[in-house]
């Protein structure tokens, strides 16, 4: 997979890591989620998580990493100490709101000050190094999911102008997955939000494997009639394979 789409698929196996704790909406809100130290694994969950609709803690001591979580938007609020944190969060829980919130220490730091003054988050990852004592105390931890043979990922980009065709893509999809797929749903409706630059040119989504004819009947329906005149690629993987479908307006046809 190219860098774009690997990041994708990793925020995808921890929101599906995430759903069996949520709502059957997929709605995490009033979970508090620690995800420990600020990595590339932990943004993975961080952003999973916002998708989710939790209220998250992280650490992070690295300037350059504090501003780009600020800047990507995986983090909504940066501060200094846990009690600055701890206030956003509470109202945020209270209120069953989403919000991320990075204090500028090292997770070793944090995660002693949440022990000694009994903060006991809902859920976090494997990697926590304080995870034992949170476990120890009813915290759940997230593994991320791979995609089952049941399911496949199905990805989607537009040659030009994706700021415009994307959400017409997105709406398509939409109309071609199951109803009752209320995970897939809230993905579909948030990631583009909290993916940031990741997702500004394509996008994924788990979901069954009879929702990609119906999704690339629709997409060749609207690109040939006009609606989207752009031509889209559109790939599905399942296991290790992977097909692509390339589907050009009527215009580019003509001129091949």
């Amino acid at each position: 997979m190219e860098p774009d789409l690997s990041r994708i698929a990793a925020v995808d196996r921890f929101y599906s890591g995430l759903v069996p704790y949520a709502e059957p909406n997929a709605n995490l809100g009033g979970k508090l989620l620690y995800a420990g130290n600020l990595d590339f694994a932990s943004a993975a969950l961080l952003i999973a998580a916002n998708i989710a609709g939790a209220a998250s803690l992280t650490a992070c001591a690295d300037k350059a990493m504090q501003r780009q979580a600020i800047r990507e938007g995986m983090v909504d609020f940066l501060v200094t100490t846990l009690d600055e944190a701890l206030r956003i969060l509470k109202n945020q829980v209270r209120k069953r709101e989403t919000v991320a919130v990075c204090v500028a220490q090292p997770a070793e730091h944090l995660e002693r000050e949440m022990i000694e003054i009994g903060v006991l988050p809902d859920l976090l990852p494997t990697s926590a190094s304080a995870h034992a004592a949170f476990v120890s105390q009813g915290a759940l931890q997230i593994v991320p999911v791979s995609v089952p043979e049941s399911q496949i990922l199905l990805c989607w980009q537009v040659a030009a102008e994706p700021a415009l065709w994307l959400p017409k893509m997105d709406a398509i999809a939409r109309e071609s997955i199951d109803p009752a797929a209320q995970s897939a749903l809230r993905w579909l409706r948030l990631a583009p939000r909290y993916l940031g630059r990741t997702a500004q040119r394509l996008r994924l989504v788990r979901c069954s494997p009879g929702s990609a004819p119906q999704f690339i009947g629709n997409v060749r329906e609207q690109v040939e009639a006009g609606e989207i005149p752009v031509p889209v690629e559109i790939q599905i993987f399942s296991g290790d394979q992977s097909q692509t479908h390339r589907v050009q307006p009527k215009a580019a046809k003509a001129t091949e």
